[in-house]
């Protein structure tokens, strides 16, 4: 799946979901370091625990951050998939 972030340096996520589960995140562009981080706390986490602990982080003075936007992405996906 691919999803378009607002507000964050990131310009692309695309991730991966199997039985109900977030298997992959890729971002383009950002923090690569921070990004694989993320991207390895999260592999193997239940789509909707993953939205409950990103949601709403912010970075610096932006109202967002790449993990909310992942976690926008996650719910955008729940909505299509419903």
């Amino acid at each position: 799946m691919h999803y378009k972030p607002t507000g964050i340096c990131a310009v692309g996520i695309d991730y991966e979901i199997e039985d109900g589960k977030v298997m992959d995140v890729k971002f383009t562009g950002g923090c690569d370091g921070n990004h694989k981080g993320l991207n390895g706390l999260i592999k193997g986490m239940k789509v909707e625990e993953a939205i409950t602990r990103l949601k709403g982080i912010t970075c610096g003075p932006r109202n967002t951050s790449c993990p909310d936007q992942l976690a926008r992405a996650l719910e955008d996906y729940l909505v299509k998939k419903a």
